[in-house]
């Protein structure tokens, strides 16, 4: 009893890992890959697209050199957990098109220092363009001459940098990352999102249905035009993906289950072979 005890891997000491090892830049890059995706998913939320739906694109400013490196190395793994077909990581002196930043005064910490100042202060951030905001937001420090002459050191604590949507994108902001995402489904994406969601409701009536994985099937869909076009696109791939036989698309479908789209109803039989 003792012997068995003793043995136990719940009484064995932990094994010490060794720091060398640790590829530390490699968890920096995973690090950047988990914000830029969770920063992407909640876009996605706020332009109501669900993740099925693919996407064009998704860009990223690059705040220097090593993070430009850094989001390049995980950009495929990004693009497959966020559904989009490509991100653009912009290097750090590179400005992306259309992007329409706005700086905001730290009062707390401003006022400290200057606090005579802060009226011309508020003015002089109101007026600064996208080129002087960049310079600010790659400086770990910054003077900035006040129109009556002064001069101001600013500091990463002194202000807040936010990035306004452009039409058709949707901008998210956290620390020194800032992530648009294009939100415009092209017909082409929207024919691969109905097929994506086809194939995810199939799937779940061959589960519901208990088959087996290795079950081969048929299927037959009631030709609708919000999905027609989807389906001859894609058939190949969706019958790949839920291992059907044959995939026919039918104007009168009887004794047939309904799946619920957004605006529509979509009637489809299944039969295992």
């Amino acid at each position: 009893m003792d012997k068995k005890v003793s043995n136990s891997v719940h009484l064995t000491a932990f094994p010490k890992y060794d720091e060398r090892l640790i590829d530390k830049n490699l968890e920096e890059c995973m690090s950047l890959a988990q914000q830029i995706s969770s920063m992407i998913l909640a876009l996605r939320r706020k332009a109501e697209k669900k993740v099925r739906q693919p996407l064009l694109k998704a860009v990223v400013p690059a705040v220097d050199a090593k993070t430009y490196e850094q989001i390049l190395y995980v950009s495929d793994l990004i693009c497959n957990e966020v559904n989009i077909k490509q991100l653009d990581v912009l290097l750090p002196n590179v400005d992306m098109e259309n992007l329409i930043k706005r700086i905001k005064p730290n009062f707390k910490t401003l006022g400290k220092r200057y606090g005579k100042l802060m009226k011309e202060i508020a003015k002089m951030f109101e007026s600064l363009d996208n080129s002087r905001i960049s310079e600010i937001e790659k400086s770990e420090t910054y003077k900035l001459t006040l129109p009556t002459g002064e001069e101001i050191e600013l500091e990463s604590t002194d202000y807040e940098i936010i990035t306004e949507d452009m039409p058709g994108w949707f901008v998210a902001n956290e620390g020194n990352l800032t992530v648009a995402l294009d939100a415009q489904v092209t017909p082409e994406l929207q024919r691969e999102g109905i097929a994506r969601e086809l194939i995810n409701r199939i799937q779940n009536i061959r589960k519901s249905s208990g088959y087996e994985i290795t079950d081969r099937i048929t299927i037959e869909i009631e030709r609708r035009a919000e999905i027609t076009a989807a389906v001859e696109a894609f058939l190949e791939n969706i019958s790949n993906q839920v291992l059907a036989n044959s995939l026919e698309l039918v104007d009168n479908l009887n004794d047939a289950q309904e799946l619920d789209f957004e605006n529509y109803t979509v009637k489809i039989k299944i039969s295992k072979v």
